[in-house]
């Protein structure tokens, strides 16, 4: 399993092709993210409740990350550029049903076919880079890929914002048709099938699909409803999480018996591989949490819009851009533990420095942290995929990709849950605490209370009872933002120390050379 992947000589269009595949997995990973913006004014059109709105992103999530886990096998059963074409015809004519939706119903059933059709953009997008550029170009190749799976994320509520504001909804998926047609047209014209993949499915693993389809939909279901229901309190949260331990359970013992398994779970006896998809699920927790935590803090404390947060966090995307390419470059001399390295120091120190955040932080002093780990991340996922993946022999780079795509969105899953579960625990944790000091007995609090009401009594012209009762709940207002902000800094501190946990799967790396 140890036996590098290698390619003799580049096509001449390496770069064209890089941009197509790319072009995929980035409005792939995009629509995961630019659909939350909408669903305030999607709540109004189709007359349903915010509760019921949110399966309109779980139904996309559980979808495709169910063709992200089945992409090698689909490739292997039809063609690596068949799938991917059709995948991303499937895409394609998927988001012109989710604008024309006008009901839920209708649109749940768009969103899993375009989930269905982006589950396989993804991994075939890495796999085709990697089978493409040789060896001395593949870190600059996983650096590209970096921009369109690190960066979509930060771009969706921006675009989506721009384009719910200006012209509704239903634009955040037709933009999807323009950037569909041009790949599918480039993916037809630029794509080709390696020798080795030729057809390979002899026997279909039913057993197998079935296990894979009801577990990770479950895990799915979860995850993304697991806070809105109050975790084990809800009984449909138990029952999935019993129905995911089982299934998945049964999944791996069933896949590593039959001869053509769904999934080769076999990948994972490679330590450099396995080792690699733990920090990449590591990254995936960060990734997807960070971009989460920062926009609930934005948008909850700083008061901005969803839009005007994500423009925000762009810096991060911008210092994206400018190290990724450098990141490539140094991977042909610098042993990759210590690049890979370097990326998660600047995460750790970005991080911490997050989490001494206050109410009345502005973007000079968040600056430093939002510049840290956006390069930081640039810095540490190229190479990372690229010395994990080398490590594959050509017929299992497929299979491998699909496996390490699925960590990093388990990992951005839970990234999602930690956050919006710590968000409500750690509030109300340091509610409690700044509550036992603001009693009738504190001087500092009579101090307060009495300061507020002398100004509403003499600038709105309130009686003094009310004045009194409006300044009390002013107080709570103000305890209340502080509880939440210091809820903030313990997550912020907290992702900062899942680097640490990540240090020995590093040193099980094994340098570029």
């Amino acid at each position: 399993m140890q036996q590098a992947t290698s390619v003799t000589q580049a096509p001449a269009n390496k770069w064209v092709i890089a941009a197509t595949v790319v072009l995929g997995a980035f409005v792939s990973v995009m629509d995961f993210s630019i659909v939350n913006v909408a669903m305030p004014q999607m709540i109004s059109t189709f007359g349903v409740s915010l509760d019921a709105i949110t399966w309109v992103a779980v139904s996309y999530s559980i979808a495709e990350i169910v063709l992200i886990t089945m992409s090698a096998w689909l490739s292997s059963l039809f063609g690596r550029k068949r799938y991917f074409v059709w995948s991303f015809i499937l895409f394609t004519a998927a988001s012109m049903l989710c604008g024309a939706a006008r009901s839920l119903e209708m649109m749940i059933f768009a969103r899993i076919l375009q989930g269905i059709g982006g589950g396989g953009l993804i991994p075939l997008s890495q796999a085709i880079m990697l089978e493409t550029f040789p060896e001395e170009e593949r870190g600059m190749a996983m650096a590209i890929s970096t921009v369109g799976v690190a960066v979509a994320p930060a771009v969706g509520p921006i675009l989506g914002g721009w384009l719910t504001d200006e012209y509704g909804w239903p634009w955040i998926f037709y933009i999807n048709l323009p950037l569909g047609i041009f790949g599918i047209f480039m993916s037809i014209a630029v794509l080709s099938d390696p020798p080795y993949l030729q057809r390979q499915i002899n026997r279909i693993d039913i057993v197998g699909i079935v296990l894979l389809a009801v577990g990770l939909t479950a895990m799915q279901v979860f995850f993304e409803r697991g806070e809105r229901e109050h975790w084990f309190d809800s009984t449909l949260i138990i029952w999935m999480a019993c129905i995911a331990s089982v299934t998945l359970i049964a999944l791996v013992i069933w896949e590593l018996r039959v001869p053509e398994p769904v999934i080769q779970f076999r990948v994972l006896k490679n330590i450099q591989f396995a080792a690699g998809t733990c920090l990449g699920l590591i990254f995936g927790i960060t990734l997807f949490g960070s971009f989460f935590v920062l926009a609930l803090f934005l948008q909850r404390l700083q008061g901005l819009s969803v839009m005007d947060s994500g423009i925000f966090q762009s810096p991060r995307m911008l210092i994206m851009l400018i190290v990724t390419p450098i990141a490539g470059r140094l991977y042909n001399y610098v042993d990759s533990r210590l690049l890979i390295g370097l990326g998660l120091t600047l995460m750790i120190i970005g991080y911490l420095d997050m989490s001494s955040f206050t109410l009345e932080v502005g973007l000079p002093q968040m600056l430093p942290s939002f510049l840290l780990t956006g390069a930081g991340m640039s810095i540490m996922f190229g190479p990372l995929s690229a010395v994990v993946m080398r490590t594959m022999p050509l017929t299992m780079i497929t299979a491998a990709s699909s496996l390490y795509t699925l960590g990093r969105r388990i990992g951005g899953n839970m990234g999602y849950a930690f956050v919006a579960s710590q968000v409500e625990t750690r509030s109300a944790f340091h509610r409690a605490r700044l509550v036992d000091h603001v009693t009738p007995y504190d001087v500092s609090t009579h101090q307060a209370i009495d300061g507020l009401t002398g100004r509403l009594a003499s600038s709105s012209g309130l009686p003094p009872g009310v004045a009194e009762d409006s300044a009390i709940k002013l107080l709570d207002v103000t305890v209340n933002r502080h509880a939440s902000m210091l809820a903030y800094n313990d997550i912020f501190w907290l992702m900062g120390m899942m680097f640490i946990i990540g240090i020995p799967f590093l040193l099980l790396l094994g340098n570029r050379r």
